[in-house]
């Protein structure tokens, strides 16, 4: 792993999955809405890129984890070329974190238990929701709610169309507004997840 002299404090440590949880302890004091909110990137067949923010639920020893539609546009795309990127930006915190790797889903036991902690309503919406797909009005998606109440009843299952993805990083970069913009940047990068890190500072 390549070292510097100078990546101490905030930076030090030679595990950026640990570095990442630390930094979203933080986050999680001082941010006012949703701390583990994330700017998700994908492209689609042609290459044309789409962003979107999702809430990252889980920080795995190796890993980044977030829940959303399986027939989703971003799911399709994941889907199609096994590989996203993400950026967290935390403003009371001055700091942020880009990664990017390839993505596998999250689609066992640990879905089914993250599903049953959502809030009643939010289970429900993941079955009434076609996500992506064009609505005719907020009445309509109000009404299948309703149909979807009282067919699935009050422990409804998890969708067979909704679960997890996880996130293995090749690339890293922690960044820390520095003074007069002379920003602390270090980049994390590995030829693939099984292999050791290298570690670089680059310029701001």
């Amino acid at each position: 792993m390549g070292e510097n002299a100078d990546r101490s404090g905030i930076f030090a440590g030679d595990d950026p999955f640990a570095i990442a949880r630390a930094w979203l302890a933080e986050a999680e004091k001082s941010e006012i809405n949703d701390p583990n909110a994330m700017a998700l990137a994908t492209a689609d067949p042609d290459g044309l890129p789409n962003v979107r923010m999702v809430l990252l639920k889980e920080i795995e020893p190796s890993a980044f984890v977030f829940y959303t539609n399986y027939e989703s546009r971003k799911a399709e795309e994941i889907e199609a070329s096994g590989k996203a990127g993400f950026v967290i930006h935390w403003k009371s915190l001055r700091r942020q974190i880009r990664a990017r790797g390839l993505v596998e889903r999250e689609d066992g036991p640990k879905a089914d238990e993250y599903y049953r902690s959502r809030s009643l309503k939010s289970r429900l919406g993941a079955w009434a929701s076609q996500q992506s797909q064009p609505l005719s009005s907020r009445g309509a998606l109000m009404a299948e709610v309703a149909r979807i109440t009282a067919a699935k009843g009050l422990n409804p299952d998890r969708p067979p169309f909704w679960g997890g993805y996880r996130i293995t990083p090749v690339e890293i970069e922690f960044w820390a507004d520095g003074a007069h913009r002379l920003h602390d940047r270090f980049r994390w990068t590995r030829s693939d997840a099984a292999s050791q890190w290298n570690v670089e500072r680059l310029s701001p």
